[in-house]
Order: structure tokens, then sequence, then C-alpha cells
């Protein structure tokens, strides 16, 4: 079946046809997609760094956790949304997806001014406590107070595409990322190359570029003949909906913004090495956010295929799907690990330029690297976990080991071995115990028979 005909260009079910090429058909989508929108944020960096000063690429280059802080708790919650409505459309219970479709809609209007209020409030007390040097937090500021000022767009797209994506369809967000992608980049160029407006260029083209995706998605929803599009007169708040949209994504919600806690944590440690070490490690985490993203697909393409396949009870074919994608990712990060390896220092010149931020990234990179495998698997085995409904798994796991301990690791650790290897094994450290938590759990618990959709009907 050939994901650009058919359904599939729509809302082809997962629940048919043979299992890896489903998986992967569904995830090759996903890929590109996240590869655009991590255009976005390379955009943004590639221009800031080569028409702006070190402090304004540090200045958004570091902030990817204070921004996951805050977008990251309500669209976390609201994806729990994708999940409901994958099992009922697995089970063909059309009342409901219809129903779930505009609970979760409703419940991201309401998220996205949540999100810009939050933020507008917090960003200028975060920024301080993350140490953020002061030549720098000036062009933090600014970029963050636009960027929050929009940040409805940012979530609001966030949740359309979730919604197609739930149905099966992660073809035509793609399509709409391919142009925004375009015109962010058109927008970067102008703003900031040309204008000379900084940071507050490169925020605002991201804003208006992510608005106009939104858009394409609301145009799309709103024009679809069958029982899946979005009629703003049925709009409201279902409860017995609404309340396993909570149950399956607060917890990753609260995952989310407490995992950026204790990003912003280490945050602030790396900060404390000065601007260079700011940029060099902004500069890498651009590669490794564009180099993961196969093995990121997979993990995404989980939920959705998990809870279609369990609503429409075919357990064999969900757990033979759980296993392709968490293996097929562990050996594609492991590759991905052993090239980033040998390419860090040419890959970390495309942003930035100065040698002794290039050193940091490449401390950090030769730490890390030889250990995506383990990342790998956390992320996969949390997508199936996801797609079984037990959400708080990983969220309580990544609490436990990505916050938790990961924070205690560095502040106590930093003080006895004051160098910059010693914040960047703190990641290895983490995914190792995470992943073994995953393991035991996905071995020993009954995790594929925990969720009967006909037990949760509105």
């Amino acid at each position: 079946m050939s994901i650009f005909k058919g359904r599939a260009a729509q809302s082809a079910p997962l629940t048919e046809g043979p299992v890896a090429q489903r998986v992967l058909s569904f995830a090759l989508p996903l890929f590109f997609g996240q590869l655009l929108q991590q255009l976005y944020n390379l955009a943004d960096a590639w221009v800031l760094g080569n028409f702006a000063s070190n402090e304004a690429f540090a200045a958004v280059s570091s902030g990817g956790s204070l921004t996951f802080l805050i977008i990251g708790f309500f669209s976390g919650t609201a994806v729990g949304g994708g999940v409901v409505i994958s099992r009922y459309y697995g089970a063909g219970d059309e009342n409901n997806v219809v129903r779930a479709i505009h609970t979760n809609f409703l419940f991201g209007v309401i998220a996205s001014v949540l999100s810009t209020a939050v933020g507008l409030l917090l960003v200028p007390r975060m920024l301080v406590l993350m140490n953020t040097p002061e030549a720098v937090l000036p062009h933090s500021l600014t970029y963050f107070r636009i960027y929050f000022g929009g940040v409805f767009t940012v979530i609001l797209y966030n949740i359309c595409m979730a919604i197609m994506q739930s149905l099966g369809d992660s073809l035509h967000p793609l399509y709409y990322l391919m142009v925004s992608s375009v015109l962010n980049i058109g927008l970067d160029l102008l703003f900031v190359a040309v204008f000379q407006w900084g940071v507050a260029g490169a925020a605002a083209a991201t804003v208006l570029t992510q608005g106009f995706s939104f858009l394409l998605c609301l145009w799309r929803m709103c024009r679809l003949k069958d029982y899946t599009r979005l009629d703003f007169r049925k709009l409201r708040l279902y409860p017995g909906i609404l309340l396993q949209v909570l149950r399956q994504g607060l917890p990753t919600g609260v995952q989310n913004a407490v995992i950026s806690v204790g990003n912003i944590a280490v945050q602030s440690s790396i900060n404390a090495f000065g601007q260079y070490a700011m940029s060099g490690l902004g500069a890498y985490v651009k590669i490794e956010g564009v180099v993961f993203l196969p093995i990121s697909s997979l993990s995404m393409a989980m939920p959705t295929f998990i809870s279609q396949n369990l609503g429409a009870r075919q357990y064999d074919r969900a757990k033979r799907g759980a296993a392709f994608g968490i293996l097929s990712g562990m050996a594609l990060a492991e590759l991905v690990g052993v090239a980033l390896l040998f390419t860090a220092s040419p890959a970390l010149r495309v942003f930035v330029s100065e040698p002794e931020a290039i050193r940091f990234g490449v401390i950090h990179a030769r730490v890390v690297a030889p250990f995506f495998f383990l990342l790998a698997f956390s992320h996969c085995a949390a997508g199936v976990l996801r797609g079984c409904g037990r959400s708080f798994v990983p969220m309580a796991t990544m609490l436990a080991f990505w916050c938790c301990v990961r924070v205690t690791y560095v502040t106590l650790a930093v003080r006895a071995f004051p160098v910059f290897q010693t914040i960047s094994w703190a990641y290895p450290l983490t995914w190792s115990l995470s992943s073994v938590v995953f393991l035991l759990f996905l071995l020993k618990s009954d995790w594929l028979h925990t969720f009967d959709i006909g037990k949760h009907q509105s």
C-alpha cells in the first residue's frame, strides 16, 4: 500500500497490511515533517550564526528547554487526545471519534491561551534563574517575549497535526510544513540578514510561519467530507472524552514540563562555563535534533499504531509493531551515533565559527553519541506504553531519572569534577537507568491488555 494513494493520503487505518510496511509508511512522513520542523530552528540558528552576533546565537540556541517547559506541558497533555482518537478510530466508533476530535481541538485552544500568558509571565524570571550571562540576557528577553506572544500558533498547529496523525494522515501535515519551512527561511533572511532585526526577526519569522501551518491544517480539517470533519458548531469539552484525554495526556505533559525543569537546571550549569559553552552545546543540540529524527519518527509512530490496533483488539499485531519499532530505532540510533563521532567538528562549523565553541560541542558529542541506542530505546518504549494507555509509566520513569537523578548528579558532580565532560556524562547515565526500567516493565507486565475501549464510552 503506497502512502501517497487512496485512504493513506487522508486517514489510513494502521490495522491492515504488513506490520513493518505500515509502521514505516506512517513514520516516513513524520520523519520529513520533523525534519521540516527542525528547519525552523536550524534556519534561525544558521541565519543568526552568520548574520548576527555570538550573543544572539547563544540566546536562541540555549533556550530550547525554556520554550519546551511551557509548550511541552500543554502540547503533551493535548497529545493524549491523539491516543483517544486513534483508539476509537481503530474500534470503528464514529460517534466517539467525532467527540474526541472536537474535545481535543477546543482543549488546544484553551491550552494555547494559557501558554501565552504563562510564558510571558515566567520568561524574564526564568532567564535570570538560568544564570544567563549579562551579554546574552537582552537578546534572550527579546526573543522569548516575541515567541511567547505568538506561541498559540505553535500549539494549535501541533494540536491539528496530532488530530490528523491520529486518524492515520501523516502526509498532509508534511505538505503544509514544506510550504511554511520555505517561507520561514525566506522571512529569516529578510528580517535578520536584510532588515537587521536580530533575534526579534528570528522570533517573528517562526511565529508567522507556524501560524501559516496551523491555518493550512485547519483549512484541511474543515473541508473533509466524512465524519472526521472539524465543525466549529460541535466544539465542546465532552466530559467523558476530556477525562480520557487528561488521563492519557496529563502524565506526558507533566513529564515534558518536569524534564524541562531538569534541563533548565542543567543549562544553568552549562551557562556557568560561559557563552562559548552555551553556543557550542546549542549548536550540538541542533545537529542532534536532525540526526536523531529517524528514531524520533519511529517513536512518534508507536502510540498511533499501538492504540489503533488495540482499539481493533489486534493484540499480536500491536506487539509485533512494538518490537519492530523499538529494535529498528535502536539500530538506527547507533549508526547515527557512530557517524556523529566522526563528523561532529565540521557539522558544528555550520552554526558556529569560534574554535572555543566548537571545542565544547565536540566534547559533548564524544561523550553522548555512543549511547544513542539507549536514548532510542527509552523514547520508543515510552511511545509504545503511551499507545497502551500507560502514559504514567514513562512520566514516572523520566521524572525520576531524566530530572531528579540528572539534576542531582550535575549539582554534586560538577563541584567535585568541575570540567565540562562531567555535565555531558549526565545524559548517558540517566538514559541507561530509564532503559533498565522500561525493559523490565515491557518484559514483566501485561502491557498489551491494560485498556479496553468498551469501558470508556462518553
